[in-house]
């Protein structure tokens, strides 16, 4: 009798998960295809990879949600997000209080700054002051194009590119005298691509944290913010971050 009771509870246990599965919401959740190493395309099987892709696997794992992954431009995406064409958003998106007035965001999650990125044999920059009047690229709709006209005097040369390859590119190519964007991207291309031919220079600016973004009003953020935090306790969150960045700095 005994027995046969613990069946049907077992039983009982495992339709209940299984219906919780099924019933699992699907969340809309877009990203940016260009900005490596949180967000890339595996060009052998098509699908997206990267720091920021392993992060929102694991959250939504752990908040109970299912989703659909789309790309679109940078510049695209908090607009998605303000017309709720979208859910979620995860693409080294900077907290700033000018965005937290249109969208949600979870807690901090990545640690940034601006970083400038000159060819190899280039002297002459070595701080925010040398990037006057010089030609500068950086990436449409990003904060490093806000800093760069903001605190630049002579900022008539800077030029923002849609994509982070468009203006690793120019730099390159010679159109382009520096290139001033988000250190961990900047450091990654000096690392890989362009090894030997570039080099980044002066001091981290403008230390940023990036943050998960959410439609206004989401009703997801806690479970989110949650959701990061046992990633971080059970140190998920640190082999995911060394996987892609290396050793994991210890926190002040």
């Amino acid at each position: 009798m005994k027995s046969k009771w613990l069946k049907t509870l077992s039983a009982a246990v495992a339709l209940s998960v299984s219906t919780t599965a099924l019933n699992a919401e699907e969340l809309r959740v877009v990203t940016d295809p260009s900005f490596v190493p949180f967000e890339m395309m595996d060009p052998e099987t098509e699908e997206m990879i990267g720091f920021d892709m392993e992060i929102i696997a694991e959250v939504a794992d752990r908040a109970g949600f299912d989703y659909e992954l789309n790309t679109m431009d940078f510049n695209g995406i908090i607009p998605a997000l303000q017309t709720g064409n979208v859910d979620i958003a995860i693409a080294g998106i900077t907290i700033t209080e000018e965005r937290e007035k249109i969208v949600d965001f979870s807690d901090p999650y990545y640690d940034s700054g601006l970083r400038i990125l000159v060819r190899k044999n280039n002297d002459d920059i070595e701080k925010l002051e040398d990037l006057e009047g010089k030609k500068v690229g950086t990436k449409i709709g990003s904060t490093s194009y806000d800093f760069l006209t903001k605190e630049l005097d002579d900022n008539d040369g800077v030029t923002p590119y849609p994509g982070s390859s468009d203006m690793y590119m120019a730099l390159m190519s010679g159109n382009v005298d520096a290139v001033f964007y988000d250190a961990p991207n900047v450091g990654y291309f000096a690392s890989t691509k362009g090894e030997g031919k570039v080099k980044t220079v002066g001091k981290l600016y403008e230390g940023q944290q990036y943050g998960i973004a959410l439609k206004d009003g989401s009703e997801w953020v806690e479970d989110v913010n949650k959701a990061l935090a046992s990633m971080k306790e059970d140190g998920t969150y640190k082999d995911i971050y060394e996987k892609w960045f290396g050793e994991m700095p210890e926190e002040e």
